[in-house]
């Protein structure tokens, strides 16, 4: 008989997880002050390997108890969602984005991690909210958020996370991927956004540029903390980066914009279409509008990138090249040999 464990509490991806049964695949690893235990998710996370996030060993208790399991009539019935419903699934989603971001910026969360595909307007929605909330701070001459995008060393993360370091300053790592990518890197975001009251982080190397910048080797930080990225976590292969990335979403609050299908992302698209904010800078009357949105859903397939960029690339061929725009998108938006 398989040996199940009973998780009492836990996450996973960012989902709570209480009081559960799951078959074992592999024990208890420690990892910190905390750790993870991996299981068969195929019920309730229809994933067959899943790694529940946890505190400490305490929250687990191994049992020969029959884990439950879902009749395949369950899963051919499984009611398909509607336009509408994912629609509001989606803006559900973005307006609790905005919502976690006051709170980051308040000082009443200390990260987010935000995960979705490129060109759906992740960065808009964080971006608009900071502008919203720092008009104080900003009448004031102080600067209490920055955007970090490209690549950051270790020490260059060092250096950026003093100088944002005072309570309701928030730093953006927006496509920045290479500070999720580095051990060290990690390290220092997980001394950073520690679970305990003080949160120091410490540099115990000599630098030149530090010793420039008149940066100590150790200080407290009071900021917040923001990524905005395209990696799925639980698709990172390597198992040391795995084991920070889970420590890093168990210090984290985690949205998934559950834009996973071309269809989801083309719905969001229309979304934004529709509020009137995504061709607000061209002289398009509403039949033209929807003339890009229905040549979109046609060959949402066939573009190398179903996003809003794509959605602006076909709006500028429509106002430079008139009743030609469809072909030439298909020339230079499209996959080759998808038209």
């Amino acid at each position: 008989m398989t040996t199940t464990v009973r998780v009492k509490s836990g996450s996973f991806n960012g989902m709570p997880v209480e009081n559960m049964v799951f078959p074992m695949l592999t024990p208890f690893t420690k990892v910190g002050r905390g750790g993870y235990i991996s299981v068969d998710g195929t019920v309730p996370f229809n994933r067959k390997r899943c790694r529940i996030v946890l505190d400490g060993a305490h929250q687990i208790e191994y049992t020969n108890e029959e884990a439950p399991t879902m009749a395949p009539t369950l899963v051919t019935s499984k009611t398909k969602e509607t336009d509408e419903q994912i629609i509001e699934r989606i803006a559900e989603r973005f307006s609790i984005l905005e919502d976690m971001t006051t709170a980051v910026k308040e000082g009443d969360v200390r990260a987010m991690i935000v995960v979705g595909p490129p060109g759906v307007g992740k960065s808009y929605g964080v971006h608009k909210r900071l502008n919203e909330v720092s008009v104080i701070d900003e009448v004031a001459g102080r600067k209490k958020y920055q955007v970090v995008k490209g690549a950051m060393t270790a020490l260059g993360l060092y250096a950026k996370l003093y100088e944002y370091s005072d309570s309701g300053c928030v730093l953006v790592f927006d496509d920045c991927d290479s500070v999720l990518m580095d051990e060290l890197s990690l390290n220092i975001l997980k001394a950073a956004l520690d679970s305990g009251k003080r949160r120091t982080i410490h540099w115990n190397a000599d630098s030149n540029l530090l010793n420039k910048q008149g940066i100590p080797n150790h200080f407290d930080f009071k900021g917040g903390v923001i990524f905005i990225t395209n990696l799925k976590f639980d698709h990172i292969r390597s198992k040391k980066l795995q084991d920070h990335l889970e420590a890093m979403q168990s210090r984290c609050h985690y949205i998934d914009l559950t834009l996973d299908t071309e269809h989801d992302k083309y719905l969001r698209i229309q979304q934004i279409a529709k509020s009137g904010e995504l061709f607000r800078d061209y002289d398009f009357d509403d039949a033209a509008q929807e003339e890009i949105l229905e040549f979109m859903k046609v060959n949402a397939r066939k573009f190398r990138e179903m996003s809003l960029r794509t959605a602006l690339k076909l709006a500028d061929l429509k106002k430079s090249v008139g009743n030609r725009w469809q072909r030439v998108a298909e020339v230079t938006v499209m996959r080759n040999g998808a038209h």
